[in-house]
């Protein structure tokens, strides 16, 4: 027995060890889970991200973390056992958005301790971004995994991009597989027949309905994502203004009349204003002209939700009252411009210094555009359910009405005095967010939430009380689903996949001392 004690404890001195694959060896592991639109495709019955989703559950370990990459990446569970995986995988669902593989791997990669796995489940489609970071961790000498999941896809015909333009939207729709297609677009009453040779794009132009309206390719395909755009459109697409004034300023009248959704109307006080206009703007109307009637229809069109303009004049008539939101104090001639708000209204533009302006401290609201000495030039205000706005040019001293941009200027002082998006502003991609001032109740496609910002992560309609907003996946790499296999990678990436199966030494040092 003592010489068998000390021939055991030579052996153990030895290190002994025993080959075993390396996947035998680790207790850690790190599920990356592809949730992007891409593996919604179907084959055979399921989904890829059905597929991925049982292979990520027979692949848990002692210790386990997972990384949902969907719209957003995002680790959702930490450090769990395989009970805690098959709940966590239980909640994910696939997204409408494309997703950022190579970031949801290098997430799991900076989660992972020294001796972890990280194993990836996806379709490997949109791109190769993810090859970098999986190169960066087999670095780091963690064990990487690549199971892939890509059945289905070669008939892929889909909506890629989307423009506006007045009540128009172009649609651009492409064919991804290797043969000829023929599709036909339906949008409200409009069909348009598409004969689409391979890898061929053609574009769209149809007419939003009033209200929007659910673009779709039919016949669809093992990808129907992107056979369908979800337009948001305004129930009256129509905004009716009317311009009130005794010295008509071409330049306004012009920058307002060709506007494609603007109804204008051009009044001369003293005048009976009878209809109901969403917009009216009062521009150089003479004081002992204008009729408390008209004013009171500016008040009118406030309660309904619709919205008043203001242009500034050498001797603005009381009868404005606090429609005027600035207090005028005379004419200043030659400011320079001070501090321009980021806003909306103003973004991207470029506000000369006027000739002549009215000068004058803000009753209410906001300046969104001062002189150097602090005057407002463009200033806004709520009133109830409605808006006004104060533009503070002299029409004999404004050099804006100049520029090219003046009439993207009232283009979008319609549109929010009217409390009326433009088309671009209603209809998003998916994978970007909306967000609010305060807690919102948004009604999604996945259900209703109460946030600051929402994700945009499913296609369909969002909803914030009356306003509508569609989201579609617009996205030439996520909608090319037909991706390459890991094997015929020629860098080199995907000819690892299975390098857990390579085999390393596990020592028995221990054992055979204790053995000893």
């Amino acid at each position: 027995l003592q010489v068998l004690v000390v021939v055991g404890l030579a052996a153990a001195l030895a290190g002994p060890y025993v080959d075993v694959s390396r996947s035998q060896t680790v207790e850690e592991t790190v599920l990356v889970v592809d949730g992007s639109a891409s593996m919604a495709t179907e084959s055979g019955g399921a989904t890829r991200f059905d597929r991925a989703l049982a292979a990520a559950r027979e692949s848990t370990s002692g210790t386990n973390s997972v990384v949902f990459a969907g719209g957003d990446v995002e680790v959702v569970l930490r450090d769990g056992g395989p009970s805690d995986v098959a709940a966590t995988l239980d909640g994910l669902s696939v997204t409408g958005a494309p997703g950022d593989l190579g970031t949801a791997i290098s997430q799991a990669a900076s989660v992972a301790g020294e001796d972890a796995r990280i194993v990836v489940v996806s379709d490997f489609a949109g791109g190769s971004g993810w090859a970098d970071a999986v190169r960066s961790a087999r670095a780091r000498g963690l064990l990487v995994e690549l199971r892939q999941f890509a059945g289905g896809g070669a008939d892929n015909v889909g909506v890629v991009d989307r423009s506006f333009s007045g009540t128009n939207v172009t649609l651009w729709v492409k064919n991804y597989g290797e043969e000829a297609a023929t599709r036909t677009l339906s949008l409200g009453d409009q069909r348009r027949e598409l004969d689409l040779a391979p890898d061929a794009v053609e574009r769209v132009t149809l007419a939003v309905p009033a209200g929007g309206g659910r673009a779709t390719l039919s016949p669809g395909d093992s990808f129907a994502v992107d056979d369908a755009a979800y337009l948001a459109a305004p129930d009256e697409p129509t905004v009716d203004v009317l311009l009130l004034t005794n010295d008509r300023d071409r330049y306004l009248a012009t920058a307002l009349s060709v506007i494609p959704q603007v109804r204008l109307t051009v009044d001369a006080p003293p005048t009976t204003v009878s209809a109901d206009y969403d917009v009216i703007v009062y521009s150089d109307a003479n004081a002992e002209r204008l009729l408390r009637g008209s004013v009171d229809a500016g008040r009118d069109a406030l309660e309904r939700g619709g919205g008043v303009a203001v242009v500034a004049q050498r001797d603005p008539p009381d009868a404005y009252g606090d429609l005027l939101l600035v207090s005028p104090g005379g004419v200043g001639t030659n400011p320079s411009i001070g501090r321009v708000a980021t806003d909306e209204l103003t973004r991207d533009l470029d506000f000369p210094p006027p000739e002549s302006y009215l000068t004058g401290s803000l009753r209410s609201g906001e300046a969104l555009v001062r002189t150097a000495d602090g005057t407002p030039l463009v200033a806004t205000d709520t009133r109830g359910p409605g808006r006004v706005l104060y533009y503070g040019y002299v029409p004999d001293g404004d050099t804006f009405r100049y520029y090219y941009q003046y009439p993207v200027f009232w283009k979008r002082a319609v549109f929010y005095l009217a409390g009326r998006e433009p088309l671009a502003s209603l209809n998003r991609a998916s994978g970007t967010s909306l967000r609010f001032g305060n807690e919102t109740r948004v009604s999604t496609p996945a259900g209703s939430v109460t946030a600051r910002a929402v994700r945009l992560d499913r296609v369909g309609y969002y909803a914030t009380g009356d306003r509508r907003v569609g989201v579609s996946l617009y996205s030439e790499p996520e909608s090319d689903v037909a991706a390459e296999t890991l094997s015929a990678r020629s860098d080199g990436t995907g000819a690892v996949a299975h390098e857990s199966e390579s085999r390393v030494p596990r020592p028995l040092t221990w054992v055979v001392a204790l053995v000893a």
